[in-house]
C-alpha cells in the first residue's frame, strides 16, 4: 500500500479539492490505507463508524470518500446518503470484505462510482476514485470461479426476499438448513 512520493499525474487528477473520507471498522487497515492515500497527495479524514463518518460528512462534505459497506454500528450506505445529500460531485467507492451483486447495485443506486471488494489495496483504490466518465474498467485477471457466480446469485435473491431465510429458500427451490449453512459462510474466491 505504500509509495514512494505523489505521482504528479495522480496530483493533476485529484484537482483542486483532495479532501478524502475513509470510513472502516478495522483500525490497522484505516491508518495503512490513509497513510498510503495521503502520500498519493490525498487530505484524509478517517472514522471508524457510521456515526463518525456521518458527523464528518455533515460538517465536510469531501470530494472523495472509500466507504467500508459493513460496520460495527450499521451500514455504510448510511454514509453514502449522508454525503450525496451534502455533495453531489463526490467520488465514492464502496469497500468491503463481503461483496455481493445486490448490495453493490444498491450502493451505486444510492451515489457509489464503483465497488470493490477486500483486500482493495490504495492503488486499486485510486485508480477507481479517478477514473473519468465513460474509460471502462479494466477486465479482472482472475474471473469469478462457479462456486463465486451462484454465491452471488444466492446472495441477490436473498437480498431480493429482504433477507428471508425461508423465502429465499423456497424461491432457490432449497432446504432452508442447507441455504443457512451456505449464508453462515464466507464468499468462495
Amino acid at each position: 500500500m505504500d509509495g514512494d512520493g505523489p505521482d504528479e499525474n495522480d496530483l493533476d487528477a485529484i484537482g483542486p479539492d483532495p479532501s478524502l473520507l475513509l470510513v472502516d471498522d478495522d483500525g490497522p487497515f484505516l491508518r495503512r490505507l490513509a497513510r498510503a492515500m495521503e502520500t498519493r497527495g490525498f487530505s484524509v479524514h478517517t472514522a471508524e463508524t457510521v456515526a463518525e463518518g456521518i458527523a464528518i460528512a455533515t460538517r465536510e462534505p469531501p470530494q472523495y470518500a472509500v466507504v467500508d459497506l459493513r460496520l460495527s454500528d450499521g451500514s455504510g450506505l448510511d454514509v453514502i446518503e449522508t454525503i450525496r445529500r451534502r455533495r453531489e460531485d463526490t467520488r465514492i467507492i464502496m469497500l468491503t470484505g463481503y461483496g455481493n451483486i445486490a448490495t453493490a447495485v444498491n450502493a451505486v443506486k444510492l451515489g457509489a462510482i464503483d465497488y470493490l471488494a477486500k483486500p482493495a489495496d490504495a492503488d486499486e483504490i485510486v485508480s477507481a476514485l479517478l477514473q473519468r466518465a465513460g474509460d471502462r474498467a479494466e477486465l479482472p485477471e482472475n474471473p469469478m470461479s462457479a462456486d463465486r457466480v451462484r454465491w452471488e446469485h444466492i446472495q441477490r435473491v436473498y437480498e431480493l426476499c429482504e433477507r428471508n431465510v425461508s423465502e429465499t429458500a423456497r424461491r432457490l427451490n432449497m432446504h432452508r438448513r442447507t441455504l443457512q449453512r451456505i449464508l453462515a459462510k464466507r464468499a468462495p474466491r
